[in-house]
């Protein structure tokens, strides 16, 4: 079974929240459809759910934390900062996992267990100071780091991710960084493609991968939308937004 424990005493101390009950009504459903991905893949290591909170109160992180949430990604890291230091209360592990600007590794060093889009040489070089820097000062962990490899045909021309091709060079870099420990790999399913052999491929890279880095065995991918295909094709990690949260809450 998925891990989605129930944090027994403070769910009950917000059993009167209706928004609590929504969210733990959604986690239930998309909990049971892991357990039925990961039987009918024939697998007995259930992937880490991640669930993606962007664009939702920092509330609701507190509330999926007493519904037994233990990870909780974000996109924007001025939305992740400000959330992580107002939930330092939290049992929480943050996953950096949208596209990051060197000039914000600083600030994501601050507060992230993981970034899950590295895409770029410059990105290696300035979280690595940047964890540097935050492991001389509070003494942080070694950060996860993911490589975001695009599963487009013209990687390149869209919104982020590696080259399969350059896989290995950024793998390298990370794995000679003071600080910086290589998981694995991250990837999207392009838009209109099908998600099974988008994510087939993206295990064929993984293996490649562990071929020369046998530790790098993480894989994150799988969404709402195409979390069983993922499972099939040997996910670890899966990031939920919406199926968890619903829709983006309306401004103002």
């Amino acid at each position: 079974m998925t891990s989605l424990g129930h944090g027994d005493e403070e769910q009950e101390s917000l059993s009167g929240d209706a928004r609590t009950a929504v969210l733990a009504q959604r986690l239930g459903r998309v909990g049971r459809r892991i357990d039925t991905a990961v039987a009918a893949a024939g697998r007995n290591d259930p992937p880490r759910l991640i669930v993606v909170t962007k664009f939702h109160p920092a509330e609701d992180v507190r509330r999926l934390a007493a519904l037994g949430v233990t990870d909780i990604g974000e996109n924007r890291d001025q939305e992740a900062a400000t959330k992580s230091a107002g939930l330092t209360d939290v049992d929480i592990r943050w996953h950096f996992i949208g596209q990051l600007q060197s000039n914000k590794a600083k600030s994501v060093a601050k507060y992230a267990a993981s970034v899950q889009s590295i895409d770029r040489p410059q990105v290696v070089d300035a979280l690595a100071k940047a964890i540097m820097r935050e492991q001389g000062a509070t003494g942080r962990a070694d950060l996860d780091c993911f490589i975001q490899v695009s599963l487009e045909d013209d990687a390149g021309a869209h919104r982020g991710g590696a080259s399969p091709a350059d896989v290995e060079v950024l793998a390298a870099q990370i794995e000679s960084a003071a600080g910086l420990q290589l998981s694995g790999l991250m990837a999207v399913a392009p838009l209109g493609a099908d998600p099974e052999a988008a994510f087939e491929k993206l295990a064929g890279i993984s293996e490649a991968l562990r071929a020369i880095h046998p530790a790098a065995a993480a894989i994150s991918a799988g969404m709402s939308q195409d979390l069983e295909a993922a499972v099939k094709f040997g996910a670890t990690h899966l990031r939920i937004g919406s199926d968890i949260l619903g829709s983006r809450p309306a401004v103002g």
